[in-house]
């Protein structure tokens, strides 16, 4: 499916080679599994680190809301069968949008110094065959914040969380009063800008 095919993950490393740039792709794939293949490869500055100059990241979270698990794509998505109110998710996504303090959406245990992130753009899709896709954009993501944020609107759309508590549970900045993190199947970084 064309759904799960266009991923942003972006690597760099650096080569003494003298294989042509436009070949590095190919020979790269000659020796990888079928599970990763490169699609492209370009130079770069020495200075350049793919994840540090990053300046604005997208990932997607996709749920199935079916009644029924896909055994095809069991690994690739969540399944969560009960009726989950989209509607109201996406009024619920928008509180995210901003700068914020999103210590109340980190994993215990994270290192990062500062839990204050923006986030450009955050949205509630419905897509084929009862999916649900939450995406966000934003200048850096703390560790399992995408997930957590995830299973906070999952519980805005089972009505255990209200709309309006959003905004309260961010400003908190305490972790207990967030959503639970989600399983790890159905999290793709979707689109990196540099």
């Amino acid at each position: 499916m064309q759904e799960y095919t266009l991923f942003g993950q972006v690597a760099n490393f650096k080569t003494n080679t003298n294989i042509p740039i436009e070949k590095i792709a190919i020979a790269i794939n000659s020796n990888l599994k079928m599970s990763i293949r490169i699609l492209k490869a370009e130079e770069v500055e020495e200075r350049f680190h793919s994840r540090l100059n990053c300046k604005k990241k997208t990932y997607r979270y996709i749920i199935n809301n079916s009644e029924f698990s896909s055994a095809i794509y069991r690994n690739l998505e969540t399944h969560i069968p009960q009726k989950l109110d989209v509607e109201k998710m996406k009024k619920a996504v928008k509180f995210f949008e901003g700068e914020h303090d999103f210590k109340a959406f980190r994993a215990s245990g994270t290192s990062s110094k500062s839990s204050v992130r923006t986030i450009y753009k955050a949205e509630v899709k419905e897509a084929y065959n009862n999916r649900i896709y939450i995406e966000l954009t934003g200048n850096g993501f703390l560790y399992n914040m995408v997930r957590i944020i995830s299973g906070t609107l999952v519980d805005v759309g089972t009505g255990k969380t209200e709309i309006e508590d959003i905004e309260k549970i961010i400003q908190s900045q305490d972790r207990s009063l967030a959503g639970r993190t989600l399983p790890p199947q159905g999290l793709y970084l979707v689109d990196v800008k540099y």
